[in-house]
């Protein structure tokens, strides 16, 4: 079960969420109505689209017109074959968890009814479930999952670890696709609009110098660079940049040494490195950009140790 988030009410948290219908929210949690609720869950239906309200929730920041109308055209033809998931929320009323393109789709075509799986959900899951199912199940772009992922770890009170076994990902999975939202915006206005992959994106966060990101971007973007081109990219400028530092102070086999070691760690670490020299010895900084990233760090420092 999702962690308790909303104590204080929907409406606090979210301006255009309609507490008209709370009370009756109100006596299906006190078993007022709950037989004849629990009668319509867990089963599919065909509901009159205008009984379904939106989900307040909802993860997808951009739907597709074009998509959109292929998708109408193919439900007014062939009908819809996977049903949306809602809830009851109260007589013969429900409110959408996942399926909105599809909601959407079905209206555009002028079909009244929609197949929908209705389940029983309380007002702390919906947004998980709602986050959850739609990550899972619709096509949204890297930024709208990353942003999914973060509402999940803030509102839900998850751990990355709890995101990625929810979604059945590999932690470093959810790692990688939250620090995509570390990007500039132009980077991630890019990834959204499918210019580029995320993995060109996830190369160019390496990248420190703003002009030089931009630089990059446009020219994977006009070129069509795949990512092996953009990493080769990234990392001739890492070495000029090397070199340049090997010029300017850098005058012994020592120093050159430090640098291999800061890139096999950056490498084992997937952070940023610094080896810092003192008169006797020195310091090695990792950095860490959550609670969850400096758990990953140390449980790698850990098992290194333990081999």
């Amino acid at each position: 079960m999702a962690k308790k988030v909303l104590g204080r009410g929907l409406g606090a948290f979210f301006p255009e969420y309609d507490e008209s219908e709370e009370d009756t929210r109100s006596e299906i949690r006190g078993g007022v109505d709950r037989e004849r609720v629990l009668q319509r869950v867990n089963v599919i239906k065909q509901l009159p689209v205008s009984d379904i309200r939106p989900n307040p929730y909802q993860p997808r920041e951009d739907f597709d017109e074009i998509k959109l109308q292929e998708l109408s055209e193919s439900i007014r033809m062939h009908g819809l074959i996977q049903p949306v998931t809602v809830r009851a929320i109260g007589s013969e009323r429900y409110e959408l968890i996942s399926g909105e393109r599809r909601l959407r789709a079905t209206k555009m075509a002028g079909i009244n009814h929609i197949p929908a799986y209705v389940r029983e959900v309380d007002d702390d899951e919906l947004i998980a479930f709602a986050l959850i199912e739609n990550v899972q199940r619709e096509q949204l772009n890297p930024i709208e999952i990353a942003l999914g992922y973060r509402r999940l770890i803030e509102e839900c009170n998850y751990t990355q670890d709890e995101v990625a076994k929810k979604l059945g990902k590999n932690r470093s999975t959810v790692t990688n696709m939250l620090r995509l939202l570390n990007l500039r915006p132009s980077i991630q206005q890019a990834l959204k609009s499918s210019a580029i992959s995320t993995g060109h994106a996830r190369s160019l966060i390496s990248v420190e110098d703003a002009k030089i990101q931009d630089r990059l971007l446009n020219k994977a973007i006009q070129e069509d660079w795949s990512v092996r081109q953009i990493e080769d990219a990234v990392r001739k400028l890492a070495d000029r940049k090397n070199a340049r530092n090997r010029l300017l102070g850098e005058k012994d086999q020592k120093d050159v040494h430090l640098m291999e070691i800061s890139s096999r760690l950056r490498n084992k670490f997937s952070t940023r490195v610094q080896i810092k020299k003192k008169n006797k010895g020195g310091e090695i900084r990792l950095e860490y950009y959550s609670d969850d990233d400096l758990e990953r760090i140390i449980s790698l420092l850990e098992s290194t140790g333990e081999q």
